[in-house]
């Protein structure tokens, strides 16, 4: 007899609480083996395709491309047991026949343990109910579906710790973000209610777009979720939370382009201007390693990192992305140049994964590549310094005592003052200029 087991979204991880459907990629009534792909999702960090722990046939999907689903809420249901052709029997008799979680590979590749084990069920408040399941989009057997009680959707970390600072209950909200994402407004709303002595007003179940002054513009409104979402809550966490300063310097790249040239001049693999660029700021942060951190606010602590991961800002069609190449202090310049390689190319294609977008402790911003010499890039939060690089361009320079034309770059560093005092960064960004003036000197260093 056939045993119909519902999969939800699972916890995609980094906090991410929603993820909207790309592309399905399977139809009901199509059998499925365990770990299969059957659907392709974009969260606030990658477009990823999500495996079903269940072999078996499907027999209804919820919700249409181009739909947002919170967490915990079902993707697909599968008939397990159900008799099928001969390639797919043996992954449906595998699965758990009695409600188990099956493989548990919740991403492929991933290597992930079983969601049952990871995902804890949070019961509803007194007089709350949970919410209602969406609609299927199409059913092929008869299937009742409960929607489990998934976690409250919260758009960022800062949100819950306003509430918990203020003993705020965040089931007691609705959000007025999509699909109920409780918003930073929301709590800021409800606490300086509670301050006055007065009950919170109920809030608006309507995107906050819908109100204010902002309602009567007319033009073309483009919803911030998604991958662009995430990249306006964190450059405007960044803001509110970093106490940042910039500091700048004009460097002659001359002998730093020379020095490329001759790395490629033996056929092999081709080192990146970007490559070299990391390279001199693994060294930067092993003689600065005050500017490899974060600040813990909870703890009012200042954390120093053992690893340097790099990350380097990425345009993409999708906005922009910062791909992380993970212990950079341990790669070769060539090993760095073929790390950012693929990670350039994931990203051009779409197929980052949140591990290639996350755990990031230093950013390189490369913004020459857009034909511009300077800028004050704002902070990777939670990140304490990244390092801008302008375009290299031909302009006079005096050089060895005499007026000559030279590759200049304009190099700046934008740093947390937590972390480290104007000292400490001149420091950090004078180290790199000479690197990027004598090569030589980082021989030196290492």
């Amino acid at each position: 007899m056939a045993v119909v087991k519902e999969f939800t979204l699972p916890d995609l991880g980094e906090g991410l609480t929603e993820a909207e459907i790309v592309r399905w990629l399977v139809q009901v009534g199509e059998v499925v083996a365990i770990d299969q792909p059957v659907v392709e999702v974009e969260t606030a960090k990658a477009v990823v395709e999500v495996p079903c722990p269940y072999g078996g046939v499907v027999t209804a999907r919820y919700g249409a491309e181009g739909e947002s689903l919170a967490v915990g809420r079902p993707l697909i249901t599968v008939a397990v047991g159900t008799a099928v052709n001969s390639d797919a029997s043996g992954a449906a008799a595998s699965a758990d026949g009695d409600g188990g979680e099956g493989s548990g590979n919740v991403l492929v590749g991933y290597g992930t343990t079983a969601p049952g084990a990871r995902r804890r069920r949070v019961r509803p408040a007194a007089g709350q109910s949970p919410a209602p399941a969406p609609a299927p989009v199409a059913v092929a057997a008869a299937v009742v579906a409960t929607a489990p009680v998934g976690p409250v959707a919260v758009i960022s970390p800062l949100v819950r710790r306003i509430a918990r600072e203020n003993r705020l209950d965040l089931r007691s909200l609705t959000g007025s973000g999509p699909d109920g994402l409780i918003l930073r407004a929301d709590v800021e709303r409800a606490v300086a209610a509670a301050t006055a002595g007065t009950a919170a007003a109920p809030v608006a179940t309507a995107p906050a777009a819908t109100a204010g002054p902002a309602a009567d513009v007319v033009g073309e409104r483009v919803p911030l979720r998604g991958i662009r979402g995430a990249v306006a809550e964190k450059l405007s966490r960044s803001r509110r939370e970093i106490p940042d300063a910039t500091c700048w310097v004009d460097a002659d790249a001359t002998e730093l382009l020379a020095a490329r040239a001759a790395m490629n001049a033996g056929g092999g693999p081709k080192v990146s201007v970007l490559a070299l660029l990391a390279r001199i700021c693994t060294a930067a942060l092993a003689r600065y390693p005050e500017l490899n951190a974060t600040v813990d606010t909870e703890r009012n602590e200042i954390v120093r990192l053992p690893a340097v991961h790099i990350g380097f800002a990425a345009q993409t069609e999708r906005g922009l992305m910062v791909p992380v190449v993970k212990d950079a202090q341990a790669r070769t310049t060539s090993g760095l140049s073929a790390e950012i390689g693929r990670l350039t190319e994931a990203a051009r294609t779409g197929r980052l994964t949140p591990a290639d977008l996350t755990g990031g402790t230093f950013t390189l911003n490369n913004y020459g590549v857009f034909g511009v010499d300077g800028s004050t890039p704002i902070i990777n939060h939670p990140e304490a310094a990244m390092l801008g690089v302008g375009r290299i361009a031909a302009k006079p320079w005096v050089h060895q005592g005499e007026l000559a034309v030279r590759q200049v770059v304009q190099l700046s560093f934008t740093f947390d003052h937590r972390v480290c005092d104007g000292g400490t960064a001149g420091g950090f960004l004078r180290f790199v200029a000479d690197c990027v003036e004598q090569p030589a000197v980082l021989l030196a260093a290492v």
